[in-house]
């Protein structure tokens, strides 16, 4: 199932929900301003009516659910509201976090002065973040999060707090494009490129894992692959031998 410009795959569907694996850099619903077509909006168009239950930041991808009735909409709506969906996201972060696993229980809330920007501080709200090293690195390490509170920009947050922002991130981290020749010694541009195309420009973060309970009792576990550039940059590590 495609836009022109966005592909977008169903990972799972029933009478009551759908599971779409969304694309990095495609809204989740439509912004105030109507920049841009909405995933939600494409999916209107192809269901006719769909509900919100719960959003990805634009530049995030992977798993994200819509509700197809309004009592679907309400018992989802609930789930996400009590903690009862197990989320989890996988992201390659700068460098390697010293301990390779830990929570990361940091209260977040809106910086004061540069508006759209979340940070730690005493007096935000309680956040609480799991996270497993998967593959560790000194330069980029692939890391599992678990989500246990639903806080705006949250694992971005996070990451910055322990020293190990996500790659990519403009707000958090420092926003370069992650290059093979940063880690391959003796790099070569191939014939056809006059510059460098980067392993990964986009905010890396995703949505990998869903796990809940539905209304009539069914277990659900559902997941989206881990994306390709995040697996290629994993692979040239190990075989550059950075570890």
């Amino acid at each position: 199932m495609a836009s022109s410009k966005n592909k977008f795959e169903v990972v799972f569907e029933n009478d009551e929900f759908i599971a779409i694996n969304k694309p990095a850099g495609m809204l989740s619903i439509p912004d105030r301003e109507q920049s841009e077509k909405s995933l939600k909006e494409y999916l209107i168009d192809l269901y006719g009516s769909i509900y919100t239950v719960h959003r990805l930041d634009k530049d995030t991808s992977g798993l994200i659910l819509f509700a197809k009735n309004e009592t679907a909409h309400k018992f989802f709506s609930m789930l996400f509201e009590e903690r009862k969906i197990e989320k989890f996201y996988v992201g390659i972060v700068l460098g390697s976090p010293s301990n390779p696993s830990g929570l990361i229980d940091a209260p977040i809330a809106e910086h004061g002065t540069q508006k759209g920007l979340m940070t730690v501080h005493r007096n935000g709200k309680p956040s609480s973040t799991s996270y497993e090293v998967l593959e560790a690195n000194k330069h980029f390490s692939l890391v599992s999060f678990q989500l246990h509170t639903g806080r705006t920009h949250q694992i971005r947050v996070h990451s910055k707090n322990i020293g190990h922002p996500l790659a990519c991130d403009p707000l958090y981290g420092d926003g370069k494009p992650v290059l093979l020749s940063a880690i391959k010694k003796k790099f070569k541009l191939s014939k056809h490129d006059e510059e460098e195309r980067p392993m990964i420009n986009r905010l890396a973060l995703h949505s990998y894992k869903l796990i809940f309970t539905d209304r009539k009792g069914d277990h659900h576990e559902i997941t989206a692959t881990i994306p390709k550039e995040f697996r290629a940059l994993m692979t040239q590590l190990k075989k550059n031998g950075k570890n």
